[in-house]
């Protein structure tokens, strides 16, 4: 798959293309571009996604604070894997917005990405204040020479409904539905920092990962299992995702106790894939409580892991 930030690094390729965020790239989206694909190898043609970052609603609505299920840097992993031949992100800006739908149409879809067939939601709707929809969309393609299929209203409706579940299952802390929407583990990727070591105090050393963007969909405070590959070893461990109200802590904080290893991990970038929720954060009395539950934690882990 060709990575293109721009509209102008594409190479003017005849294309098949579909147009969307695809947040979370999850089972819905999968089937989306698994049509894709096999349409561009119908056709001989190359299968195009577009897809715009920041998410438009960040640009247009002032004030809102939108969670998505991957970071860019993740998304891009994801797609990657999917047999396409390229992926454009194009930068969403108010100007962008402005566009009307004929422009749009004109510069983007024909001029830079000589679409020769799209593959689009029945309700989608593009152009200026969103103006134009696919009726509009196929009368444009008899005048610019490129066809539309359109995706039914039964697999927009998965896609919407995956999307509103994952979300709604990872806040809280539904880990196994959001897994199964996603047809993949949901995943946090970001980089070991230096914590307080309270956990090394009693025998839980942990890496404390920092996630730069704040966008990204953190799933409810909890413990979890989770898993990890560093350099092609592959880690287990428990997760906690919370404010450690047991020494006070104030902050919410991603910390990993990976069982069996004891190497430094700091300044390393990680992706900690979550596979199922043991319990709640609480604060405990003391640390040695704390300790005896972390202990129980590990031992319920190591079962659901068939680990001894």
């Amino acid at each position: 798959m060709e990575l293109h930030k721009t509209l102008k690094s594409y190479k003017n390729e005849p294309s098949v293309i579909t147009i969307g965020t695809f947040d979370g790239v999850h089972i819905g989206h999968q089937k989306i571009i698994k049509r894709l694909v096999e349409r561009a190898k119908e056709k001989k043609l190359s299968s195009l996604i577009l897809t715009f970052f920041p998410h438009p609603r960040a640009v247009l609505q002032s004030g809102v604070d939108i969670k998505l299920l991957n970071t860019i840097d993740e998304r891009k992993a994801i797609l990657s894997h999917l047999g396409l031949d390229h992926l454009i992100i194009k930068k969403f800006t108010k100007e962008f917005a402005r566009y009307t739908a004929e422009h749009y149409v004109r510069e983007v879809l024909v001029e830079e990405l000589n679409a020769k067939h799209i593959i689009i939601g029945y309700d989608h709707r593009f152009g200026k204040k969103r103006s134009a929809d696919i009726k509009d969309l196929i009368k444009y393609g008899h005048e610019y020479g490129f066809e539309v299929e359109q995706i039914s209203a039964q697999d927009i409706e998965d896609v919407a409904v995956s999307s509103t579940k994952i979300r709604t299952a990872l806040a809280h802390g539904d880990i196994n539905t959001a897994n199964a929407y996603l047809g993949y583990n949901y995943f946090l990727t970001g980089k070991v920092v230096k914590g307080k070591q309270i956990g090394k105090q009693i025998g839980f050393p942990t890496a404390n990962i920092y996630i730069k963007e704040d966008y990204k969909l953190i799933p409810k405070n909890g413990v979890y299992v989770v898993k990890c590959t560093l350099k092609n070893e592959l880690l287990y461990g428990m997760m906690n995702i919370g404010t450690n109200p047991t020494v006070d802590g104030s902050k919410q904080s991603i910390e990993v106790h990976f069982f069996n290893f004891n190497r430094s991990l700091y300044d390393q970038y990680l992706k900690v894939e979550i596979l199922e929720r043991l319990r709640d954060e609480r604060k405990f009395e003391s640390l040695e409580a704390l300790q005896l539950q972390l202990q129980k934690d590990q031992s319920t882990a190591l079962e659901y892991l068939n680990i001894t």
